[in-house]
């Protein structure tokens, strides 16, 4: 295996709904096929442009939001600024007009009806997440660029070897969780700890930390706009109704809050019940999930589909975890998220986060396990707790899979997130009680295994909707 280098910005990214894969990835695709035209002085020779795409970014594309993405990319607009507000609108008029803004600079006639084709019976050997982008030039020339969403917004050019990214060597390399194991008890540190060492490769450890505070602001406000957006529906056809906001209003039994603080502040006074603890820990991925799948900002982690469980996790340790402390200092957000971004990009070398490529497993799975050893490095546990924390929240997703009613990222997906984020508190507890040397699976073990099981697992069960539930539920969409 390659040497990857991975920071915990690549887990961790800022874009838009539904998926990381199918329109986070593909929008990626498509601002660099713009790029890629810019660099060969091309541009403004550009008189056409078509996309191809393939395998599960075809059978789920729609639901999953594919052919907006990749418009907006070819626009020139960018998944982490662009006003989500504004989506509709844009891509309204494109179709209006049947124009492109290529850049947003080079305008060329574009009908998506047209120019982006969905090859349902097609797929391409090295991932099934693939898409093709064909410019023809006013001199007769063309070009053709495939790219491969490989999951959590990660993006491979054909015949790249690695995701384009600019190669570092890092004072600690990590590609398995033996390694990481080995690096903290070479040196004492945390896992936290070695992640930050590697991040000063990249840049300096102010920047890291402030970058890390603004992905945790990101999903704060996803899950607090969540929780007070009482719109009915999810869009798509499936007529899925938000919950999120009617538990979030009769959870806070009539206490007005008016920011983000006050909300903490209110959630905190509830008290400690199990059930109310419970109820807050699944208000909270479903408002992240709900705003996911209604085109909102939210961060990979790992994946858009897998969105909500390490922010519900990390707002149960926020909420509930710190009682003597009612506003925790940014340096415990930080570790959380550290931990949390070292065991996904485990799970990213060592097997994959993509559900195209290995069912839910490879999305709530990975995140349930990053949610789990994050949370118990924060409440305390050693090195090797933290590691057997990931391996029983694994562990106990091994085999789940992918099946999207309508290749909607809503059904089962939602809820998966709820069920990801309890799952990852109870793995966390059950290490804080447990010693490592009586555990008889490795976290490199269940990685292993994961493997192994996407390899074996049917291809209808991964993000295609041809099998599971996306077959026996009875359906009546009047658009998707």
């Amino acid at each position: 295996m390659s040497y990857e280098p991975i920071s915990v910005f690549d887990m961790f990214k800022i874009g838009v709904g539904p998926s990381s894969s199918h329109t986070l990835g593909p929008w990626r695709a498509a601002q660099r096929f713009v790029q890629s035209i810019q660099e060969l002085n091309l541009f403004n020779a550009v008189v056409s442009v078509r996309v191809l795409l393939y395998g599960s970014l075809a059978k789920t594309g729609k639901g999953h939001g594919t052919d907006i993405a990749v418009q907006l990319g070819l626009s020139g607009d960018d998944p982490v600024t662009f006003d989500v507000h504004a989506i509709d609108a844009k891509i309204n008029d494109i179709a209006a007009m049947k124009e492109i803004v290529l850049g947003g600079k080079h305008e060329i006639a574009f009908d998506p009806r047209e120019d982006i084709e969905f090859l349902m019976t097609e797929s391409l050997p090295f991932h099934p997440n693939a898409v093709t982008f064909l410019a023809a030039f006013s001199n007769d020339q063309s070009i053709a660029e495939t790219y491969y969403s490989i999951g959590g917004g990660f993006v491979v050019k054909e015949h790249e070897t690695t995701t384009g990214k600019q190669q570092v060597q890092l004072p600690f390399p990590v590609e398995t969780a033996g390694d990481l194991l080995h690096w903290c008890m070479k040196t004492g540190m945390s896992i936290s700890e070695v992640v930050m060492e590697n991040e000063h490769a990249w840049r300096s450890e102010a920047e890291t930390k402030a970058g890390v505070i603004n992905i945790w602001r990101v999903m704060h406000e996803c899950m607090y706009k969540g929780c007070n957006t009482e719109a009915g529906y999810l869009p798509g056809g499936l007529n899925v109704k938000r919950r999120a906001a009617a538990l979030n209003k009769k959870l806070l039994k009539g206490k007005t809050v008016h920011d983000l603080a006050s909300w903490i502040t209110a959630i905190r006074s509830g008290g400690n019940d199990f059930t109310y603890i419970l109820d807050w820990v699944s208000c909270f991925a479903l408002a992240v999930n709900e705003e996911n799948a209604s085109f909102g900002r939210v961060v990979t982690a790992p994946t858009n589909g897998a969105a909500g469980v390490i922010p519900a996790v990390l707002m149960y340790y926020v909420c509930f975890c710190n009682a003597a402390d009612s506003h925790p200092d940014d340096e415990k957000i930080i570790r959380f998220l550290l931990t949390a971004s070292e065991v996904g990009s485990i799970f990213k070398k060592g097997s994959t986060i993509s559900a195209a490529m290995g069912g839910c497993q490879a999305e709530i799975g990975v995140s349930s396990a990053m949610a789990a050893a994050a949370l118990t490095e924060c409440m305390g546990g050693t090195q090797r707790q933290v590691l057997m924390a990931a391996e029983i929240a694994m562990e106990h997703h091994l085999g789940l899979t992918c099946d999207p009613i309508a290749g909607l990222v809503q059904v089962p997906c939602i809820e998966r997130n709820t069920m990801g984020a309890i799952k990852a508190i109870t793995a966390s507890q059950l290490a804080l009680q447990s010693s490592p040397d009586y555990a008889k699976v490795s976290l490199d073990g269940v990685v292993k295994t994961m493997w192994d099981t996407a390899k074996d697992m049917n291809n209808k069960y991964k993000e295609t909707a041809e099998g599971g539930l996306a077959i026996h539920i009875p359906i009546s969409l009047s658009e998707c």
